[in-house]
Order: C-alpha cells, then sequence, then structure tokens
C-alpha cells in the first residue's frame, strides 16, 4: 500500500503563497489518481484540487485561479501551488492516493497551514 507524507504547509500572511508537497512511496505512483483535500476545524473534509483522468484537473470553484496541482511520476511527488492565499484557506491539507478505479485509497497525514496577518 502506497505511504503518502506531506509537507510545505506553515504560516503565511494573507496574500502570500506556499507549495505543499506529498511524496509516495511503495506501489506504482504512475497510476494513482492524486488530489488534495482540506479539512479546516468543525467542518468537513473537502476537495481542493485532483487529477480526474490522465492530467485532467479538478478544482474546488474556492480556489479556481489560485491553486495548481501538478505531478512529478520521476519523482512520486504531487503538488499544490497555492497563490494569493486567504484567511478562509487555513486548514489541513491532505494528500490522496485513489486507484483501481475508486476502490481503494490513502491519506497522508496531513499538513498545517494557517494564513494571518
Amino acid at each position: 500500500q502506497v505511504q503518502l507524507v506531506e509537507s510545505g504547509g506553515g504560516l503565511v500572511q494573507p496574500g502570500g503563497s506556499l507549495r505543499l508537497s506529498c511524496a509516495a512511496s511503495g506501489g506504482i505512483f504512475s497510476i494513482y489518481t492524486m488530489g488534495w483535500y482540506r479539512q479546516a476545524p468543525g467542518k468537513q473534509r473537502e476537495l481542493v484540487a485532483a487529477f480526474t483522468s490522465g492530467d485532467n484537473t479538478n478544482y474546488a470553484d474556492s480556489v479556481k485561479g489560485r491553486f495548481t496541482i501538478s505531478r512529478d511520476n520521476a519523482k512520486n511527488t504531487v503538488h499544490l501551488q497555492m497563490n494569493s492565499l486567504k484567511p478562509e484557506d487555513a486548514a489541513v491539507y491532505y494528500c490522496k492516493a485513489t486507484w483501481a478505479g475508486g476502490m481503494f485509497s490513502s491519506w497522508g497525514q496531513g499538513t498545517q497551514v494557517t494564513v494571518s496577518s
């Protein structure tokens, strides 16, 4: 089973940028559908950005035009570039790998993003 480790979270001022990374180990990275989710205190976990099929991507409306998901199959990593951050973007961000048509999935442990002046 794939293991996922997120990094890159931290404290940033509104309007700032962060780049999250998710490193995968185990399995065959190229077959996984990768995505980023987030969960703020008292709220449900929600999709932020994900690959759907091939290089097609899907973004939450709230992050369109500000966030970009990318993957490097050679390095078994997926990134989330976050620009123009807002206080409402503050959450724990999780990386998720899905395979076998969605039958199986694995989550990382999460990385905290705080947006505050």
